[in-house]
């Protein structure tokens, strides 16, 4: 920002998140096996976006 002149941008507090999505799904699987859960997890099928009126 002091090198560049750009203005701070917040980048959301979703950001590692959405930088990478399948770090927090292992992160939570072994949480819930922490807890002694057995976990199995199946792809979502993909759903059709509703069309805006």
């Amino acid at each position: 920002m002091l090198q560049t002149g750009e203005l701070y941008r917040d980048l959301g507090g979703d950001y590692f998140t959405r930088q990478d999505p399948d770090r927090l799904t292992r992160r939570l699987v072994r949480q819930l096996e922490a807890l002694g859960h057995h976990v199995t997890l199946t792809p979502k099928e993909h759903e059709p976006e509703p069309l805006a009126a």
